[in-house]
């Protein structure tokens, strides 16, 4: 059992667990306070049984998310020690301000909106959704920062062998950020479009509430669009940082070994033989890689080869090519899902537009396992993040196997796996118990129980209730 393994394993099911949660929660409450908004301008009640049913399920997935995000912190202080001492100064600040601030928001407004339904006017009480939305947006912006420092590290300065924060400015506008952050938004909007279309799409088929999964799948795809665009085209960007503060990573996730020619073709997919370091064989679109890396049609991006060389020089003898077959595909699922989901959107939209979207069968039936492919993205898109910066924990200054903490065995790594991946696995039943028995419930609760028959688009969108 590899000490460096274990730790790394553990690292990374504790953060691809916990980034299940995030986005969602992300998406589904920016969509409540959308919906709460068009039930305070629009004055239908539709409108309030939407922002109720759909934020029950945020609630459930924002309490499932904050366990697992404390776990994710006990692994840190674990198994991560010696990277604490270094760069904790810096690493530690947005990680402290989040909590304090953006987290301690979200808790805060959360509780009134939950028991301010009759308590709160209207518009006070829709100005607590948004609080928690723009709650969760600054959370995974201090997240971000620190992530960032990882990736391209600014604002420090060394003392006494450890890395101090001297320009917290420089830290919050760090150029990995800015690029990083709104990619990151934008695919939690689309994540929770799909996952509330998906659910809409199920009741739709099942014939139950129609009218109101259907209004609610129409706002899903609209905002589906905007994630789906808006991903690619901060993707885009973000890819275009990469060339410059990151080539090696780069060139991993293009499969690039030797420095190419000018124009650069891009690899659709090929065989990567990094034993030989070389593709076997490949099918490369021509200048489409320079356009990626620089908006233009001219330009050659450098290879892994080239790099290694260059960074042995500068850093000293070492392996700094990260997993190349890793970071290949990672980045090419992430992208072919991001497209699917696009075309998706722009499917029901058409759809829904030409008054056909409840008709088709064969289009809902498609929409409710998409409800995984944004998890599928965005969880693709971290493991390319973090594999293709290794060897590297803080790039350029501080090594993965120089980070893990040197008084812990193998054999406690391997317990702590074993008891976080139990604990995981009970959130996850629980998680899934209570969505369907949401699910299952519907809009309307316990009132079709008691002859109630409510049809929210009838007398201008309130409910008509029968004796």
């Amino acid at each position: 059992m590899d000490k460096l393994f274990l730790a790394r394993f553990q690292f990374a099911s504790t953060t691809i667990f916990h980034f299940l949660f995030v986005p969602l929660s992300i998406g589904l409450v920016f969509m409540v306070a959308l919906m709460e908004t068009l039930y305070v301008v629009k004055k239908k009640e539709v409108y309030k049984r939407m922002s109720k049913f759909w934020g029950h399920l945020f609630l459930i997935n924002f309490a499932v998310g904050v366990v697992t995000g404390i776990i994710q912190e006990f692994q840190f202080g674990m198994n991560w020690s010696d990277y604490s001492r270094f760069v904790g100064d810096v690493f530690g600040a947005p990680l402290a301000i989040e909590a304090l601030l953006a987290f301690f928001m979200e808790s805060t407004f959360i509780g009134l909106w939950i028991f301010g339904w009759d308590r709160l006017s209207k518009k006070l009480h829709l100005a607590c959704i948004w609080l928690v939305a723009i709650g969760t947006i600054l959370s995974s912006f201090w997240i971000l920062a620190a992530n960032s420092f990882m990736q391209h590290p600014v604002g420090f300065e060394f003392t006494n062998g450890r890395a101090e924060m001297n320009d917290f400015w420089a830290l919050i506008t760090n150029g990995q950020l800015l690029v990083e952050f709104p990619h990151v938004i934008f695919g939690a909007f689309a994540t929770g479009a799909f996952f509330i279309a998906g659910v809409s799409a199920y009741k739709m088929i099942k014939k139950q509430d129609v009218k109101f999964f259907k209004r609610s799948f129409q706002i899903a795809m609209v905002m589906a669009v905007i994630g789906g665009f808006g991903t690619m085209f901060s993707g885009h960007s973000q890819a275009q940082y990469l060339v410059k503060t990151q080539p090696m990573k780069m060139a991993a996730t293009e499969g690039i070994w030797d420095t190419t020619a000018d124009p650069a073709p891009w690899t659709m997919i090929a065989g990567i033989d990094p034993e030989n370091k070389k593709n076997t064989w490949s099918i490369e679109i021509p200048y489409a890689l320079s356009f990626l890396s620089y908006s233009t049609l001219h330009g050659s991006v450098e290879g892994m080869n080239e790099l290694q060389a260059q960074y042995e020089e500068q850093y000293g003898p070492g392996d700094y090519i990260p997993p190349v077959r890793t970071s290949f595909w990672s980045f090419r699922i992430m992208v072919a899902a991001g497209g699917i989901m696009v075309l998706a959107a722009l499917i029901g939209i058409v759809l829904a537009w030409r008054k056909r979207l409840e008709h088709a069968t064969w289009y809902l039936k498609i929409m409710v396992p998409m409800i995984f492919l944004p998890f599928i993205a965005n969880s693709m898109g971290w493991i390319m993040t973090e594999i293709g910066r290794q060897p590297w924990v803080v790039f350029g200054y501080m090594t993965t196997a120089d980070a893990v903490s040197p008084n812990v065995s193998a054999g406690n790594i391997l317990f702590s796996i074993i008891a976080f991946s139990t604990i995981y696995s009970i959130l996850a039943i629980i998680l899934i118990y209570l969505f369907i028995r949401e699910i299952k419930k519907g809009p309307y609760g316990e009132k079709k129980e008691e002859n109630v028959s409510v049809d929210p688009f009838d007398k201008g969108g309130e409910e008509v209730v029968t004796e």
